[in-house]
């Protein structure tokens, strides 16, 4: 193992040249390369940092090539850093990337899932968190030296000088996602959640609740802005940040039996070592304890990702994957309150997935998926099904549908109903800004009770359509049935669509196969295009109570055997019994405890018998719940609606089982 890290340098600014002198402080980590917009840039900033020794590269892609560099420091504006991270991983680099880690969550997750898909080391760079006089905070925090934590005040920011002689510079720049709130105000953000944690017992802890004030300025970004941030147990934060208003830069923090005060939490010295100093009031008196430091707080950040890349690590305890997940979780609630979007968030800013390579094929990148055929649809279906009824905004929705689009899903689900028609927006708007309509099945679901006439499925497609961007639905599912309308009129008007060109295939969601079957023998006698397809609930769990009122299973002897017989496919809805089968208890995930719709003494039998099948196979038990609905002996697609990137990755591994009959019917219970 090498004794050293060779370093690249994404971004020849200001923080880069205090990176070069962090690394001169440390044994672990030397400069190897240095890459910016041009050669001759990269060349001079070498020579002034005395660096003589460094590859100058004047593409970033050119110095990921590089054998010769072991890892990068992400130095570029923020809406860069989700891009070269994701390249930096994928060419098999480790990552130290300026704070903030992304402009949002949804780009972190790429990024945290980058990390894991490729085996590398990623660390947001905080500095203050990898110094001493944090070290020695949280000894005294663990000690109660103030008793229980109650409350904590702590702020960053400035004014006056000249940063704020250059307005049209990066700090009050939307298209550089600039502002207060990411450029420092992250700094008390992440430090709060710390002190919150360690007053809990754990490493950090998220807010439970964010509430937000602030000023945008002409330019749109935050020039000043207060957050609340509550914790569990009563805990609460004050934190600030600026642009344009020297604040006091200090933390606080209130106890049940006196306070502690940082005068500089930050440390922000570059180019000489700054000790610390964490100040106790209590018991009537003050302690002052003065922290040594060896190096600068790059010179410390620096050392501890070193030595944790050298280590074989791919996180550092200095600040974990979930930590800076929750922390842009954090910024994000902070940002939605004051009203501040940037435009690499939106449909136009945002036309390509973050790794900036544009989609080609499903699957043209990482090919994981399976596909099966569905009758009168000629493109294929792939057997896992993107579910869209849950994503909140476009940043959050592309990031998923890109990564599925990647893994091959060619298929998304959603429907008229799922939240006011937000979910069918944002399908459209990731569709049509990544021009990717024909390579990828919508399935729209309409007529949802209390509109399940055939006037009410006409009207709802026809603005399901305009809300997807599209003229026409690849499958079209009745998502309710109503037996007070003859079948024969849902059959009626679902041909006059299909033959106007509106829908392709159609079918019925939550439809008995008493109805089913009848729409389709109303159809042969009349020369109507049939139902081809159902989408009821299916899985290893069987549904024991309808999880909403008119909730069709198919899971019955009598279903199952129509669809066997008949070759219907079945779209499998909560394929997954809503997390069942995460743990052998089921807690972790207990959404499928709502309306007591999964448990029941045979379904934890099934699970039970999951978990041991999941071990002998090597996978997780939810993939072989997956699997059990994909090996059914007729045409079966599941359904899944994953929340973040993680959970798509390990849904994944059941398209490689290969279950047998004696194993079906062990999950069965049939033996």
């Amino acid at each position: 193992m090498s004794k050293t890290v060779a370093w690249g340098i994404l971004g020849a600014g200001t923080i880069a040249r205090a990176f070069v002198h962090g690394v001169g402080e440390s044994d672990l980590a030397r400069v190897a390369a240095i890459g910016s917009r041009s050669v001759d840039r990269a060349r001079g900033f070498a020579d002034k940092a005395g660096l003589s020794d460094a590859e100058c590269h004047g593409d970033y892609d050119d110095l990921l090539a590089n054998p010769a560099v072991d890892a990068v420091y992400i130095a570029t504006p923020h809406p860069m850093h989700a891009r070269w991270s994701i390249r930096a991983a994928r060419a098999g680099k480790h990552v130290l990337c300026e704070k903030p880690l992304a402009v949002n969550h949804s780009e972190a997750m790429a990024m945290v899932q980058a990390a894991r898909d490729h085996g590398v080391f990623l660390m947001e760079a905080f500095k203050d968190r990898c110094h001493p006089q944090t070290d020695r905070l949280l000894k005294l925090l663990r000690d109660r030296a103030i008793g229980q934590v109650r409350m904590i005040t702590v702020s960053f920011g400035f004014g006056g000088g000249d940063r704020i002689d250059h307005p049209d510079g990066r700090l009050f720049n939307p298209a550089l996602a600039g502002g207060g709130i990411l450029d420092v105000g992250a700094y008390p953000v992440q430090f709060a959640r710390l002190i919150a944690g360690v007053a809990t017992g754990r490493p950090f802890a998220d807010p439970v609740e964010v509430r937000g004030a602030g000023h945008l300025g002409e330019t749109g970004v935050d020039e000043w802005a207060a957050a609340t941030l509550k914790f569990e147990h009563g805990l609460v934060a004050q934190v600030a940040t600026a642009l344009r208003a020297p604040l006091d830069n200090s933390c606080t923090i209130y106890g049940s039996a006196g306070r502690i005060h940082l005068p500089d939490p930050w440390l922000n010295s570059r180019d000489q070592a700054q000790p610390g100093q964490v100040i106790v009031y209590a018991d009537g008196r003050s302690t002052t304890h003065d922290v040594p430091a060896q190096r600068t707080g790059f010179g410390h950040e620096v050392h501890v990702a070193s030595r944790a890349i050298l280590e074989g690590h791919t996180q550092s305890d200095a600040m974990t994957w979930d930590d800076s997940l929750g922390q842009a979780q954090a910024l994000d609630a902070w940002r939605e309150a004051i009203g501040l979007e940037y435009p690499c968030e939106t449909p136009a800013g945002f036309p390509t997935p973050l790794s900036g390579d544009p989609l080609e094929t499903p699957g043209s990148q990482t090919q994981s998926m399976t596909y099966g055929q569905i009758p009168g649809l000629d493109r294929r279906v792939s057997k896992l099904i993107m579910g869209c009824d849950h994503q909140p905004h476009f940043a959050h929705a592309a990031v998923l549908f890109d990564d599925w689009f990647q893994r091959g899903g060619n298929t998304f689900d959603t429907a008229h109903v799922y939240g006011n028609g937000h979910q069918e927006t944002l399908v459209g708007q990731w569709h049509r800004s990544r021009g990717v309509r024909d390579q990828i099945n919508l399935i729209v679901k309409g007529a949802h009770t209390p509109y399940c006439t055939p006037e009410g499925l006409t009207r709802q497609l026809s603005i399901s359509l305009e809300r997807l961007q599209t003229d026409h639905a690849d499958l079209y599912m009745m998502h309710r049935d109503n037996p007070a309308v003859p079948v024969g009129e849902f059959v009626d008007v679902l041909h006059e669509h299909a033959a106007a060109g509106r829908i392709t295939v159609f079918g019925g969601s939550n439809w008995s196969v008493e109805r089913f079957h009848a729409a389709n023998q109303y159809a042969r006698r009349h020369g109507k295009r049939p139902f081809t397809v159902m989408s009821n609930n299916f899985s290893l769990a069987r549904m024991v109570n309808p999880v909403w009122k008119g909730c069709v299973a198919a899971s019955d002897p009598e279903t199952r055997q129509y669809l066997i017989d008949h070759q219907v496919p079945n779209l499998a809805w909560s394929s997954q019994a809503r997390g069942y089968f995460v743990s052998p208890t089921g807690e972790g995930n207990e959404v499928w405890k709502v309306g007591d719709a999964w448990d029941s003494p045979d379904n934890r039998q099934r699970r039970d018998r999951a978990f041991e099948l999941a071990q002998t196979h090597g996978v997780s038990a939810i993939n072989i719940a997956a699997a059990y609905v994909l090996s059914q002996p007729f045409p079966s697609f599941a359904l899944i609606g994953p929340r973040t990137l993680d959970e798509t990755a390990t849904s994944l591994p059941a398209l490689g089982l290969t279950l047998t009959e004696d194993e079906m019917a062990y999950l069965d219970l049939r033996e």
